[in-house]
């Protein structure tokens, strides 16, 4: 079985319309490739917003799902400008500031001048955040791990590996 654009179930292979999932529409539409692809990662982008505010929830009980990632991005390239990570988010300055805003309320990050620049500061995790951030990356690493323990590890290797592709593709 597998789950539908509406969150229902249905036998693998078949879409909502009884039509093969590869099999492209009568009116001769897109590639069937290219909606299977759309229909799928849809599905997991669903998937992957949910989980990560229960991740952020897991860090904080009233962490925003959002800031998630900044910690995230805190915890594996260590201390960086809030411009650098408003860039690599996607959000404007304002929202930055806010968002940074309520982790250091909660303790998670700490800014102190950049040495290389008096009037900027560098955000980074506090000890706190860094354990927290952590505990809970662990906790999902441990649930990939057995939720895929029927796939082969070259299948998981092979899998990040195109998501790595499609993430550079997609930078640009």
């Amino acid at each position: 079985m597998r789950e539908d654009r509406n969150g229902g179930r249905r036998p693998a292979g078949l879409d909502g319309s009884g039509r093969g999932v590869d099999q492209p529409a009568a009116h001769g539409g897109p590639d069937p490739e290219f909606l299977s692809l759309e229909r799928e990662l849809t599905v997991f982008l669903r998937r992957a917003r949910a989980n990560q505010g229960e991740m952020a929830r897991e860090v904080h009980p009233v962490l925003e799902s959002a800031a998630y990632g900044l910690l995230v991005r805190l915890d594996e390239c260590g201390r960086q400008r809030a411009t650098e990570l408003a860039a690599y988010i996607g959000v404007g300055k304002a929202t930055m500031s806010r968002q940074l805003r309520a982790l250091e309320e909660l303790g998670l990050i700490a800014r102190e001048p950049d040495p290389a620049d008096g009037r900027a500061w560098l955000v980074h995790l506090t000890e706190e955040g860094r354990g927290r951030v952590g505990q809970v990356r662990e906790a999902r690493r441990a649930r990939y791990v057995s939720e895929l323990a029927h796939w082969d590890p070259r299948e998981v290797a092979e899998l990040a590996r195109l998501l790595h592709q499609l993430n550079l593709g997609m930078e640009k």
